[in-house]
């Protein structure tokens, strides 16, 4: 994807510290922490932060979180954080930050999965795989001349990050173990049948999840009809 390779990727900045502005709950173990950074660092849609922590006897811990919030003025970011059962990052995050607090961060970081709104786009996310994607579509409703479409994938509807935007015509939600009673599709795992009403002339295609959802969505893109040269994958693993 020539066009991804060409943008101008912003330079990675210093550790700098960032003040927690808001904490807004997403699913039941999901939350998204709105940070006002103390320099100003720009992003691009599909890039991510690395967020330090440091113990008052010197031992620190730092995780990688993608960035939620489309592109700006570089004065802020939102960070979308699943906490796992033995994340010592994500566990301390969810439990013990609270707004005004302050973080360690530094970033923006990646070139490869990144996204500009000036081509056509596919995007597919399972799970917390949703959140590098979310700046992307993000992005594109503030720009709408550009075409994109957002498949997700979730087991049910309790798990469903951003779901009071994952509406309208640019995106498609999918449950693969409870299905709502609203649902126009019966739960299972994504398809190729799924994916078949989305191919673009051009567009591009970002998957981001876990190893095996990223391993699955590749697969049935290539069934729907998108050639592997235009996909761009992002594994997301316990420790980000």
């Amino acid at each position: 994807m020539s066009d991804a390779q060409r943008l101008v990727v912003p330079p990675v900045g210093p550790w700098q510290d960032a003040t927690v502005a808001d904490v807004r709950v997403e699913t039941p173990r999901v939350k998204t922490f709105s940070l006002v950074l103390r320099h100003p660092t720009p992003h691009l849609a599909g890039q991510h932060f690395v967020v330090r922590l440091t113990a008052p006897d010197g031992y620190t811990a730092q995780r990688s979180y993608s960035v939620a919030s489309p592109p700006g003025d570089g004065t802020s970011i939102d960070l979308t954080v699943e906490r796992l059962p033995d994340g010592e990052v994500s566990t301390f995050l969810h439990d013990g930050l609270e707004v005004g607090d302050i973080l360690e961060v530094r970033g923006p970081i990646g070139g490869w999965f990144v996204w500009d709104a000036t081509t056509p786009a596919l995007l597919i996310g399972g799970g917390s795989g949703v959140v590098p994607l979310m700046a992307m579509l993000r992005l594109a409703r503030r720009q709408p001349q550009s075409w994109v479409h957002l498949v997700v994938s979730a087991r049910a509807a309790a798990e469903l990050i951003y779901a009071g935007e994952l509406v309208g015509e640019d995106t498609t939600v999918l449950y693969t173990r409870a299905a709502p009673p609203d649902s126009v599709r019966a739960a299972g795992r994504i398809s190729a049948d799924d994916l078949r009403p989305h191919v673009h002339h051009d567009a591009s295609v970002f998957i981001c999840g876990s190893a095996a959802f990223a391993a699955a969505a590749s697969e049935r893109a290539m069934e729907a009809g998108f050639d592997a040269g235009v996909m761009r994958v992002e594994r997301f693993g316990p420790t980000g």
